[in-house]
């Protein structure tokens, strides 16, 4: 173990230092990280010599710890880990550990029903089947939604990356409607998952506008070199509380919508409510219902009620009426022409 609490610090910090690949780090550039965690955490003023970080890459390189960590030295200054997923806080797990986690998961299914765990279900649910293949080897009992082979997925690592340390990026983009790509400088907020497909948001340099874009549809991305800036009215814990899917912009608002349920698709649209605003305002005799959300009109809106077929009947607005009766006409009228087979 490290001979004191400080060293501890310092080690912890250049490993945080090293692994983040989005910067690249001199020595000068590891001892002021070092000075700031020691300030910190110990209130330290006296900072750190570069002897001291030295010795402290020697050890973390060498095995007397544990570490062996792969630090290596490019272009005669800049230090990093020769193994991008390298830390020194990846430890393999014992069987010790896996029991002691396995008591920390079955402590906290417990607490499951309490309002405020209700989140973790999931993050509780895929740790214990970890667990438990890592014990017995026996196939997954649990099985997500996924797309592994969905174009962009390898983009989200570095969008990640980028988010985090606030790094604005330049963004090669071309939609499916596009015959040319498009540069965006864009300041990157948020990455949103939704349909098994990933979306980055973000503002433009100029005017801070808000977009949204693709990233199957993403062609390349590189960092730039100007400071990052935040939009204000971008929230991220509320942007998407009034909204089905990914299409909104900062200034759209909410419309009351009402649509009637078939009695067969009543059941389970009241078992898995559209939207979180989702209201049963009336049930009829003929066991049909009228549902009630507040919800930004947009396209993923429209996919999901036409999804229910002839199940589901829009009666508020409007314009949402005339826009779902003109693309079922559309049906109607593509399964009337007669295709050559």
């Amino acid at each position: 173990m490290p001979a004191n609490k400080n060293a501890l610090i310092r080690y912890k910090t250049i490993d945080n230092c090293l692994r983040n690949r989005y910067r690249r780090w001199t020595l000068d550039d590891l001892v002021e990280a070092c000075c700031d965690a020691l300030y910190e955490f110990e209130g330290i003023t006296k900072g750190v010599s570069v002897r001291t970080v030295q010795s402290d890459i020697q050890m973390m390189r060498s095995d007397k710890l544990g570490y062996n960590a792969p630090i290596e030295v490019y272009e005669h200054k800049f230090y990093r880990y020769a193994d991008p997923e390298f830390s020194i806080t990846d430890m393999p797990l014992s069987q010790n550990d896996c029991e002691v986690m396995q008591e920390a998961v079955d402590m906290l299914r417990q607490l499951q029903d309490f309002e405020i765990f209700t989140e973790m279900s999931d993050v509780i649910n895929k740790l214990q089947d970890k667990l438990a293949i890592s014990k017995s080897k026996r196939k997954p009992i649990i099985h997500f939604d996924s797309v592994p082979d969905l174009k962009g997925l390898k983009l989200l690592t570095p969008l990640y990356n980028y988010i985090a340390h606030k790094q604005p990026l330049r963004i090669m983009y071309r939609s499916f409607t596009a015959s040319e790509s498009t540069e965006y400088i864009l300041h990157p907020y948020l990455l949103k998952e939704f349909r098994n497909r990933w979306f980055l948001f973000g503002c433009t340099n100029r005017g801070l506008v808000l977009y949204n874009l693709a990233l199957d549809r993403i062609e390349s991305i590189e960092p730039v070199d100007i400071e990052f800036r935040e939009n204000p009215d971008f929230d991220s814990e509320t942007f998407f509380n009034d909204v089905i899917g990914v299409s909104k912009n900062i200034k759209n608002t909410p419309r009351r919508v009402k649509f009637l349920a078939t009695p067969e698709q009543s059941h389970y649209i009241m078992t898995k409510p559209l939207h979180p605003s989702q209201k049963l305002k009336r049930r009829n005799a003929d066991g049909s219902c009228l549902f009630e959300m507040e919800v930004v009109i947009n396209f993923e809106l429209y996919s999901v009620l036409m999804s229910y077929g002839p199940g589901v009947k829009v009666i508020y607005p409007r314009n949402a009426v005339a826009y779902m009766r003109d693309k079922f006409k559309e049906c109607c009228r593509m399964y009337e022409k007669k295709d050559a087979e």
